[in-house]
C-alpha cells in the first residue's frame, strides 16, 4: 500500500508559508518490496524447476530403457563352440537366447530369471553362484532378471 509522505520543508515553515502539496513522495510500507520480490521470484523459479524435473525424468527413463537389455561378451568363438558371458542387470531381458543348441551354463553370480516361452508359458529358474546346468535344445524363449541382484552367466554353446 502506498502512503503519501510530505517532506519537511524548512523554508516554508520559517517563512510562515504553507506547504502547497504540489510535490508528493511515496514510500512503500515496510516489507512490501520484499514480498513482491519473493512473489516474482517464486513465479519464475517454480516453472523452471518443473521443466527441469520433467527433463530429468525423461533422461532417467531413457537410461533405464538402455540398461534393460542383457549384455553379452564373447570370449571365444570358432566353428565348434561359442564361449561368452551374459550379464543381466535388475530387470534386464535377453531376447536372443540360442535355444536350438546345447549349452553349458555356469552362474558366476546367481539370481532368478524368468523364461517366457513363445506359447506364453512362464517359468522361473533360480541359479546359485557356482551352479552348472546343461541346457538342451528346446522351444524358443526369452529371459528376464526378476531378482534383486545382477546375474552373470558363463556360457559354452556347442554349435
Amino acid at each position: 500500500m502506498l502512503v503519501p509522505v510530505i517532506p519537511h520543508n524548512n523554508r516554508a515553515s520559517k517563512a510562515g508559508g504553507a506547504y502547497n502539496g504540489s510535490r508528493r513522495h511515496f514510500r512503500r510500507k515496510k516489507g512490501e518490496i520484499m514480498r513482491r520480490f519473493a512473489a516474482v521470484l517464486a513465479g519464475l523459479l517454480v516453472p523452471a524447476f518443473l521443466i527441469a524435473g520433467a527433463a530429468v525424468n525423461s533422461a532417467m527413463a531413457q537410461q533405464k530403457a538402455a540398461k534393460a537389455t542383457a549384455t553379452q561378451k564373447v570370449l571365444l568363438e570358432n566353428d565348434r563352440v561359442k564361449v561368452y558371458e551374459v550379464t543381466y542387470k535388475r530387470g534386464a531381458e535377453n531376447t536372443s537366447v540360442p535355444s536350438s543348441s546345447t549349452r553349458v551354463v555356469r552362474a558366476l553370480k546367481g539370481g532368478t530369471i524368468q523364461r517366457v516361452y513363445s506359447d506364453g508359458k512362464k517359468e522361473n529358474v533360480t541359479y546359485k553362484a557356482g551352479q552348472v546346468r546343461l541346457n538342451e535344445p528346446g522351444p524358443g524363449y526369452t529371459t528376464k532378471n526378476i531378482g534383486k541382484t545382477e546375474i552373470v552367466f558363463y556360457v559354452v554353446q556347442v554349435k
